[in-house]
């Protein structure tokens, strides 16, 4: 993982860059690629997109599904469980890693973001945490998950649900910032082959 450069030695707060001229070359080139080779894509070719995230990095599993539409901001900072699904829109702006595990899913026009800045710093210091979608878990449309989150394993955050701390395992979340409604049947766990991932 390319790590984000000091702010006061990158003058950022007058325009320097956050980030490596490696990392701001490699993503030039990843996003070319993708523009050109997948965002325009049939949705049944996940094969094909997972062949291009894995050839700038990523570790994506069997079965995975990431839709043309998605924006992966540096692949190797992404790696996708057995079966798990990012959905269409959706930004995933791993500037610190991203981890979906089996079965996980993330949907339609949902946000995972694991950068941030700290507000107190005078130079505005760009700083990264790791995101984890645990096993089962569903990010539903158009939700917010923010730096250092882990949805535990079987927990749902609900549509434009916002999360700021992590979420516990088997546990129904909604609203901003989210909120326990109820818990989860866990049931779901004994039987993977009838997980329905978000299309």
């Amino acid at each position: 993982m390319l790590e984000p450069l000091e702010a006061s030695k990158a003058n950022a707060l007058h325009g320097g860059p956050s980030f490596s001229l490696k990392n701001r070359i490699i993503r030039a080139v990843w996003n070319l690629t993708w523009l050109l080779l997948a965002s325009w894509t049939p949705p049944p070719l996940h094969g094909w997109r997972r062949f291009l995230l894995r050839a700038f990095g990523a570790k994506i599993g069997r079965g995975a599904r990431i839709y043309g539409s998605v924006k992966v901001w540096l692949p190797s900072n992404l790696e996708m469980g057995d079966h798990s699904t990012i959905g269409w829109n959706v930004n995933c702006y791993c500037q610190g890693k991203v981890t979906l595990e089996d079965y996980a899913s993330v949907s339609q026009y949902s946000h995972l973001v694991s950068g941030t800045h700290d507000i107190d710093s005078p130079t505005f210091q760009l700083y990264t945490r790791p995101i984890r979608i645990c096993r089962y878990a569903w990010v539903a449309s158009d939700a917010f998950v923010g730096p250092g989150v882990t949805v535990g394993e079987g927990a749902v955050l609900g549509a434009r649900g916002v999360a700021f701390k992590s979420l516990e395992p088997w546990t129904v979340y909604g609203g901003n910032p989210a909120r326990v409604i109820r818990k989860r049947r866990s049931a779901i766990a004994q039987q993977p082959n009838e997980i329905q991932s978000a299309d």
